[in-house]
């Protein structure tokens, strides 16, 4: 293979998810090109300091790999093309995508306005759907390309609450699998991953608690789990597995 290059969205924060992915794939050889999006950060209540991509960004170059970052808003079509010319101009054409990147806020039957399902949709559908479609239409490889989605278990079961966040990330696991056999010969894979309740975070000591007794492996999922399940995807070994909703939760039970 040629240098392998691999798009990761939604990598702003040292303890989120995307950077956790990030790394693992750099470790394995890749050239990272990875987005992220300040402002959403900012107002949610786990914060992001100002210089966290910088971090991100020069811990991946430490692993002898390039690495190139966009802060992009993804809920623009425009900024979705921008993203494909600005990796395939500056890193050539990639082999992987990760659509990491979400949109999640509260929203309950009082609250739930037309305004934030469309915000929920732009990023967590829309774009995600976009991206897919134009590293499908641009993949210039034989095999080896991987796409691979994050969704949270909403098929599972009830997530009360958050209605806009699981009708539309929801969505994504018939997006995973409606593509597989128009893709496959093309040489692209397509999965979804889910990781369950994930420390990445937005959690406080009491959750952490409670969640806790719910994993009988008596930890909560970190993102670390995440990115070994990723990066065993994006490997020759994983060629075979595709059109999957992979639930890695580490068994956590959802009733207890």
């Amino acid at each position: 293979m040629a240098q392998k290059v691999a798009i990761v969205t939604g990598v702003s924060r040292l303890k989120g998810i995307g950077r956790g992915i990030s790394v693992e794939l750099a470790r394995r050889g890749f050239d990272i090109f990875f987005t992220y999006w300040s402002a959403y950060d900012q107002q949610m209540e786990w914060g992001i300091h100002a210089d966290e991509p910088d971090q991100i960004q020069q811990e991946i170059v430490d692993l002898g790999v390039r690495c190139e970052k966009l802060e992009l808003d993804l809920s623009s079509e425009k900024k979705v093309d921008r993203l494909m010319q600005e990796v395939v101009s500056k890193m050539g054409s990639p082999h992987v995508l990760v659509n990491n990147a979400t949109y999640s806020t509260d929203t309950t039957i009082e609250s739930l306005s037309a305004i934030e399902l469309d915000r929920h949709y732009q990023i967590n559908l829309r774009a995600t759907t976009l991206l897919t479609l134009e590293f499908i239409r641009q993949f210039k490889h034989e095999k080896h390309g991987r796409i691979i989605n994050l969704t949270s278990g909403q098929s599972l079961g009830a997530m009360s609450g958050e209605i806009a966040y699981a009708i539309t990330k929801g969505a994504i696991e018939t997006l995973t699998q409606t593509l597989v056999h128009e893709i496959a010969a093309r040489g692209i894979t397509i999965n979804a991953v889910n990781p369950g309740p994930n420390d990445t975070g937005w959690m406080n000591e009491e959750l952490k608690s409670e969640l806790k007794n719910r994993f009988p492996m008596n930890r909560v999922g970190n993102p670390q789990d995440v990115a070994n399940l990723v990066g065993f995807l994006t490997s020759k070994e994983g060629e075979w597995i595709t059109g999957q909703i992979i639930h890695s939760e580490g068994g956590f039970r959802r009733a207890l």
